[in-house]
């Protein structure tokens, strides 16, 4: 297993900090399925000790992002092609609810931070840059307001980091215009075309899935 990068914590709130530095490091792509995780590990990566490690990796077991084996071996999800169907149908649906409500709350000036964000895209020349296309993402669904369905989503991104993982290796990842269909949402969001804008972000959250077409045939054929 490669080892997953982990910024030390700040120690003054613990708890949080630990389940916020696992949570984006899952967002990430910087476990993969089936990954084996040890609590000690995380700990000496953290810079913290194991009470607030373990308090957070069971967070993250009841929010799907690892799983408790019988042999109490916490381990990432392996690879399964059903699983990875329904993730992809579960984002499709609830981040255009997302991306609906935010347009009919946002305002003028609500877009320029997300044309910011894209504005110096690929200055450092790495692709894929998951933690800008995470940074977009959430800050389009954040004008949403809603306090129901972030939670689901983030959710569902800590849940499909693990495949995302994967297809940053794929080579043809390492080729696309990352950012076509998020210029392509600002566009028809300018606009004011929602159903185009509805229509690029299913591109873009389509577009990883289908990256990983050839693996999720495979997975199915020996299920």
């Amino acid at each position: 297993m490669n080892q997953p990068r982990l910024a030390p914590i700040d120690q003054s709130k613990l708890r949080e900090t630990v389940y916020d530095a696992l949570r984006q490091a899952f967002t990430r792509g910087e476990f993969a399925p089936g990954d084996v995780v040890s609590l000690r590990d995380l700990a000496e990566q953290l810079g913290c000790s194991m009470t607030p490690v373990r308090e957070a990796v069971r967070r993250l077991v009841a929010e799907g992002a690892l799983i408790d084996t019988p042999s109490r071996t916490l381990m990432v999800p392996p690879f399964d092609a059903r699983r990875i169907t329904d993730l992809k149908a579960a984002r499709l649906a609830l981040e255009a609810l997302a991306l609906d409500a935010a347009m009919a709350r946002m305002g003028p000036d609500d877009l320029a931070p997300l044309e910011a964000m894209l504005a110096g895209a690929g200055a450092d020349g790495v692709l894929p840059d998951l933690e800008l296309n995470y940074a977009f993402h959430f800050a389009l669904y954040r004008l949403s307001g809603s306090e129901v369905l972030l939670p689901m989503i983030e959710a569902l991104w800590m849940q499909y980091g693990a495949y995302l993982n994967l297809v940053i290796r794929e080579q043809s990842a390492q080729t696309l215009d990352e950012h076509r269909h998020h210029h392509e949402i600002l566009a028809a969001l300018k606009a004011g075309d929602g159903a185009s804008a509805r229509a690029a972000l299913c591109r873009d959250i389509e577009r990883s899935f289908a990256i990983l077409a050839h693996r999720i045939d495979e997975a199915a054929r020996h299920d």
